[in-house]
């Protein structure tokens, strides 16, 4: 399992080495393209694996309208065993640089051996979407793909699990809490997420933090989180992680009001490793047989 994400893990977290341009007096007007580094690594605007490259034949290639005119793309992958899927979605959102298809590594071990449909959802701006990404934005598209598994008449019976890994944590976050009350998703997987980019900073990047006043990206999850009440949350932490200090993780544990609330640690897990650490999609597998599924 690690070795198959080996390329993934490697894809690295870039707002710590690009916060160097905030002390260049960049922050209010290049801060968009400092957090959301779609662009890195070099070609991931255009070279976009695809499902068939990692063996997933029982996938769909999307590309989903959103209500402001832009166009996501995104990736829909099964379980092979049709007979054995559990009636289960999990729609994924992932860090902040590179692109979803960089993560099928992931859908392939949450479709086939977790036996969940997962729904890989690209942001405005990266990959093959359109448009250029904002908060936003971000927070539209994430709408989008959650209503579009709720429009499909094969997807709208399931169970629906968000789960978003560092910056798509903080997305996840507000989606799940915008949708209070829906009843349709059942759960909500974290993975190394910060409390806010405003606090992300002086931790990243010391220098910088006489300079967070000019931040105009909030991503405010300290906020948002106590507010998500009605589902079971997973939180896993990787407590070697070098860019989001395992004090937001906890901090957003702390926070939470839901009344089933599970944390996992990854004693050697770093910001970009945790996904290949043993036992990570053993915590997922768990918490979905005895939460959600």
């Amino acid at each position: 399992m690690a070795s198959s994400l080996w390329a993934y893990a490697r894809l690295p977290f870039y707002l710590g080495s690009s916060l160097a341009a905030f002390a260049g007096g960049g922050l209010y007007y290049y801060q968009n393209e400092i957090i959301y580094p779609r662009n890195l690594p070099p070609g991931a605007r255009t070279e976009v694996p695809r499902p068939s490259q990692f063996g997933l034949d029982n996938a769909e290639e999307l590309m989903i309208p959103t209500p402001d005119g832009e166009t996501i793309s995104g990736f829909l992958v099964r379980p092979d065993n049709s007979a054995k899927a559990r009636p289960v979605t999990i729609i994924s959102f992932h860090g902040n640089a590179g692109n979803a298809g960089h993560r099928l590594p992931i859908a392939r071990i949450l479709a086939n051996d977790l036996l969940c449909t997962t729904l890989m959802v690209e942001y405005r701006g990266y990959g093959l979407s359109t448009g250029n990404p904002t908060e936003k934005g971000l927070a539209i598209d994430a709408q989008t793909a959650l209503d579009y598994v709720r429009s499909r008449d094969d997807l709208k019976s399931n169970k629906i699990v968000i789960y978003g890994q560092s910056l798509g944590g903080a997305v996840s976050i507000d989606l799940v809490a915008k949708n209070k009350g829906t009843g349709d998703i059942k759960g909500l997987i974290l993975e190394n997420t910060f409390l806010s980019i405003a606090k992300m900073i002086p931790s990243v990047m010391p220098v910088a933090r006489y300079l967070t006043p000019l931040c105009h990206e909030y991503w405010r999850s300290e906020d948002m989180m106590p507010q998500i009440t009605d589902m079971p949350v997973l939180f896993i932490s990787g407590l070697q992680d070098e860019i989001v200090p395992p004090a937001h993780m906890k901090q957003l544990f702390r926070l939470c009001k839901s009344k089933i609330v599970v944390w996992k640690e990854l004693p050697n897990g770093d910001h970009n490793n945790s996904v290949t650490e043993p036992g990570y999609f053993e915590f997922i597998d768990s918490f979905i047989s005895a939460h959600v599924a």
